[in-house]
């Protein structure tokens, strides 16, 4: 069933509005919330939305409980492929709690909030920047990971990271959500702009896993996979490029590498050199990875999980 979280006037006689499909079983008082699009640019998760609807669509007597899915909390930005809210600027996903007597993007967080607490676990979908691929990983607020972590392992991605980023900091969605006292933790995979199937299908098994231990579903599952953990921020690696030129990868996102593997090297088109060798300064797993080419100094060229010297 198809419901209004939260609506507000536009000009020209348009609407804001976010919606989202909830899908009831008999059997269980448990719910499950799905969020994605919060920036509009990171689309991995809308693919998620409709495989996780597709497999209980084909066996609904196997669901239990209530599943809220919201494929678009920043519809705007969505239809415009553009991060924040279009017009405004904002960062959604730093507007929360919000404030229900506040501005429009105060009023919509306050709404997405009062909507999705309360729910036995939420989940929220983000996938990279255009610039950068992620490795499908669960990302949990430190704070709040001893109530979170035996769930996240279930999800079947290949990194579980106990970090501060900006996607699980202080007025974000899922931090709110936790301080709320309902659970949630943040999927980043993939890239922006784009979509990964694999990882859409890596993550919806993955939610199945969990749905299953939840006794939300008693459909088949897979064996899910055992993440690498990481709970310290010695354990990373930035890469980050010293020079402007062009990036060429000479590895995947996902490899596990040694100390001393090229990853990269950047190129200067203009004068045909080889301007510098990207090296593993140690071994470890390469969780992301640079798409665009285009670098500048400063700019993130891949992040290593340190596994050894």
């Amino acid at each position: 069933m198809v419901t209004v979280v939260a609506s507000v006037d536009l000009p020209v006689d348009e609407k804001l509005t976010v919606k989202k499909n909830t899908i009831k079983g008999e059997g269980s008082d448990k719910r499950f919330c799905l969020l994605t699009g919060i920036h509009g640019d990171e689309l991995e998760g809308q693919l998620v939305c409709y495989k996780v609807q597709e497999r209980i669509n084909a066996d609904p007597q196997n669901f239990h409980g209530t599943l809220d899915i919201y494929p678009a909390l920043n519809p705007l930005g969505i239809d415009s492929i553009t991060r924040g809210i279009p017009a405004f600027d904002l960062d959604m996903n730093r507007t929360f709690p919000g404030e229900a007597d506040g501005t429009m993007t105060e009023y919509i967080a306050s709404k997405i909030l009062e909507d999705a607490s309360g729910a036995d676990f939420a989940l929220d979908v983000h996938a990279s920047s255009i610039f950068i691929r992620e490795l499908p990983q669960v990302r949990i607020p430190p704070e709040f990971k001893d109530k979170i972590i035996d769930k996240a392992k279930l999800l079947n991605m290949d990194l579980l990271w106990i970090h501060n980023n900006g996607s699980v900091q202080e007025n974000s969605l899922v931090y709110t959500l936790n301080q709320n006292g309902t659970p949630a933790a943040v999927i980043d995979m993939g890239i922006g702009m784009r979509y990964t199937s694999e990882f859409a299908d890596q993550l919806t098994d993955g939610i199945f896993c969990l749905l299953a231990q939840m006794e939300m579903w008693t459909g088949s599952t897979i064996k899910p996979r055992e993440p690498v953990y990481s709970d310290q921020a010695g354990d990373m690696t930035a890469l980050v490029s010293k020079m402007a030129g062009f990036f060429v990868r000479k590895v995947d996102c996902g490899q596990r590498v040694q100390k001393g593997d090229l990853l990269g090297e950047i190129i200067s088109p203009l004068e045909g050199k080889l301007l510098a060798q990207i090296k593993a300064p140690c071994a470890g797993l390469l969780f992301t990875l640079r798409e665009y080419p285009i670098v500048e100094i400063g700019s993130t060229l891949g992040r290593l999980l340190n596994e050894g010297n």
